[in-house]
């Protein structure tokens, strides 16, 4: 069974199962700038992962296998994430001077206390903090805990497409790491941030505190929405409406009758997220927010973000302050880079 969140491996590609696509990146370190090698993303068949729970693992396994040929990596090595949703925080105290082994054996014993599944389904794993506690000789230890089936569904799609999974990690820890590669791009005094990631049928809003996480709540909208509207007002199929939308094919009253409305109802169920974050946490207020996933680059989105919201709203992009391999297509990793983030996230863990 793969233990969760650890332990990095040198030379390992980040692989990122959405609803919609499976995205595989390769990262190098040369010369103290990080390299993007070798990337791919390929589309996934409508319901083969339906809210990031994998239905049809074959098909998964099937788009993979076209990354790999895609991309060509230099290693079989990966890491991947679990949803967010779908893991379990815990911070608890512990004796400073206990071994890993010890915290593992206490945190087994004490389980019932942090986790609400029998032991025998769930994988975990911890880390301990650098923060001081107030109390002297004391730590806190970050838990971290899923459903193993979670771990597993994953797992057995890289092995299908002849990946080793070495790491499985959370996707807000990879999404926080990806960050890092492009903070210090944000304006002066950027402490908060908040992640709009618009993917197909879920929208996740995250929020970084100086670089961390504290924040993360999804809900069911996305891009699929404006796929059914098409398909509505133009009597397509929804494969054509999705054609249609891909490729900008759209009668001259898209923009007006459709695409202006379906960015209005994104900025308010961003406006409704936000409201959320601030009245379940002490802030009050972000400094920045940055779009992500596959919705992010609609013409005009973040323009209409900003003046409805009242927030600098930017795409988010983890490659702009690193170098590509030759056989990297730059426009379309730039096309595809608000997509990203959490394959970036992953591919760093080779560097931890």
């Amino acid at each position: 069974m793969l233990r969760l969140y650890r332990k990095p491996k040198k030379g390992l590609i980040g692989v990122d199962i959405s609803s919609t696509s499976v995205k595989m990146l390769e990262l190098s370190a040369k010369h103290g700038r990080y390299c993007v090698e070798s990337y791919a993303l390929v589309p996934l068949p409508e319901g083969a992962v339906v809210e990031k729970n994998i239905i049809n693992p074959e098909a998964v396994a099937e788009a993979l296998e076209k990354a790999i040929e895609a991309a060509n990596p230099s290693t079989v090595n990966a890491a991947f994430a679990i949803p967010t949703s779908s893991v379990i925080h815990k911070i608890i105290e512990m004796d400073e001077d206990m071994s890993d082994d010890e915290r593992e054996i206490q945190i087994r014993m004490d389980a019932e206390q942090y986790i609400p599944f029998p032991l025998d389904d769930v994988s975990l794993d911890f880390e301990v903090l650098p923060e001081p506690v107030s109390k002297a000789n004391r730590v806190n230890v970050l838990l971290v805990a899923t459903r193993t089936e979670n771990v597993e569904a994953r797992n057995e799609a890289l092995i299908y497409a002849g990946l080793t999974a070495k790491v499985a990690d959370v996707e807000s820890y990879a999404m926080e790491r990806a960050l890092g590669m492009f903070a210090d791009t944000l304006p002066l005094g950027t402490r908060v941030i908040a992640i709009l990631d618009i993917g197909h049928s879920m929208t996740t809003l995250s929020v970084m505190h100086d670089g961390k996480n504290v924040y993360t709540r999804e809900h069911v909208f996305g891009g699929k929405q404006l796929t059914k509207e098409i398909q509505s007002r133009y009597g397509l199929s929804y494969a054509e409406a999705g054609r249609a939308k891909k490729e900008r094919s759209l009668p001259d009253d898209f923009d007006a009758e459709v695409l202006l409305p379906f960015m209005d109802s994104i900025a308010q169920q961003a406006q409704r997220s936000l409201q959320l974050f601030f009245s379940s946490s002490q802030f009050n207020d972000v400094d920045h927010i940055l779009l992500a996933g596959g919705t992010a680059n609609l013409p005009g989105l973040a323009k209409i973000l900003q003046q409805q919201l009242g927030y600098r709203v930017t795409v988010a992009n983890p490659f702009l302050q690193m170098s590509f391999s030759p056989k990297i297509n730059i426009k379309k990793i730039e096309d595809d880079a608000s997509s990203l983030l959490v394959a970036c996230g992953l591919a760093l863990r080779s560097f931890d």
